[in-house]
């Protein structure tokens, strides 16, 4: 539900809104568009990938170019808002949304920027101004270490005034009166108090450590399950080596394999539970998750997991990945 608040404040019923297919949640957000009364355009890489029979929009990030070109030809305007998934948490592609921004600029395009950051903030670089969004959607579920139940709107001024003309019934959703509360530190209805509370203790742990510090450590955490991935000698979800995620690795299994059989072996004999794969990946791949209150023991232990499931489901492999992660953890100091 957290998107749906960014998409009832700002639009209308009929409204025209641009979507990119990146994965699952893409593919969600686009359904909630569809019940909310919308008309969303979904943008999609044409394709499968030849090596691994998965759709190439799966394995990529936003095409900025291809943003930019259907806003070209929208000349009457009738799009509203462009939305993007920055973190796509079922494939790990970390999309480029400084280039989305200057693609909707070079359009000279009004359509707002809505952005899910869900399993992004607090993890992987991420700037509301700077990039020029209208629209912030996050959770406390993923960097902010917490259990689900909060979510966020960043707002920019533009969005505020969209808000304003939109027309999609709203009430608890609804802006006007959690801006108003807000500027006094208070919510409008009955708040919850106890993730406030480990809200608070997350930020004073991020503030602490420096944001500088914590993407590095999460970029350092996937290069180094990425050394393990390519040592077994399995593909990558993530196709592009841009835009790997730091917060976690998609890992595509053979064909034929199925991911989530392995997955259930794994937990059944090590208690270890792994990411499944979504929507069209599902049965083809699996997720390591590297986020949060992590660290290089933690994830040697999961690969190691992994690493035996693999070999007791008599998944060939190419060679140890435990090894070649712990030799990178060991040569790669954290920061």
């Amino acid at each position: 539900m957290h998107g749906k608040r960014a998409l009832v404040n700002t639009l209308s019923p009929g409204d025209s809104v641009l979507m990119v297919e990146t994965g699952h949640f893409a593919s969600l957000w686009r359904a909630m568009a569809l019940k909310l009364g919308l008309e969303p355009e979904f943008l999609s890489l044409a394709g499968t990938d030849a090596d691994t029979g998965l759709p190439n929009a799966w394995r990529h990030g936003v095409s900025a170019d291809l943003v930019e070109e259907r806003l070209r030809k929208d000349t009457a305007h009738r799009i509203q808002a462009v939305c993007v998934v920055h973190n796509e948490t079922s494939t790990g592609v970390t999309s480029d949304i400084a280039a989305v921004r200057r693609a909707i600029d070079a359009a000279r395009h009004p359509a707002l920027l809505i952005v899910d950051t869900i399993s992004g903030l607090a993890s992987a670089d991420y700037r509301h101004d700077e990039w020029g969004v209208d629209v912030t959607v996050s959770g406390s579920q993923k960097g902010l270490m917490l259990p689900p139940g909060i979510s966020f709107n960043a707002l920019s001024p533009k969005a505020l005034a969209r808000s304003e003309q939109a027309k999609l019934p709203r009430a608890y959703w609804g802006w006007e009166e959690i801006v108003e509360m807000s500027a006094t530190g208070y919510w409008p209805y009955t708040p919850n108090t106890n993730l406030l509370y480990g809200l608070s203790e997350a930020l004073d742990m991020i503030l602490d450590q420096g944001l500088s510090r914590i993407f590095a450590r999460h970029k350092r955490w996937s290069l180094g399950v990425r050394a393990a991935v390519r040592a077994w000698g399995l593909p990558v979800q993530c196709a592009d080596g841009a835009l790997h995620s730091p917060v976690l690795t998609g890992v595509i299994t053979p064909i034929g394999v199925d991911a989530d059989a392995l997955r259930k072996l794994i937990h059944a004999r090590f208690d270890l539970s792994l990411g499944t794969g979504l929507g069209k990946v599902r049965g083809r791949m699996f997720r390591i998750g590297h986020l949060g209150d992590c660290n290089d023991l933690t994830l040697l232990a999961t690969l190691a997991g992994v690493e035996m499931g693999l070999k007791l489901a008599g998944v060939p492999i190419a060679g140890s990945g435990v090894a070649e992660a712990m030799s990178y953890f060991a040569q790669e100091a954290a920061s």
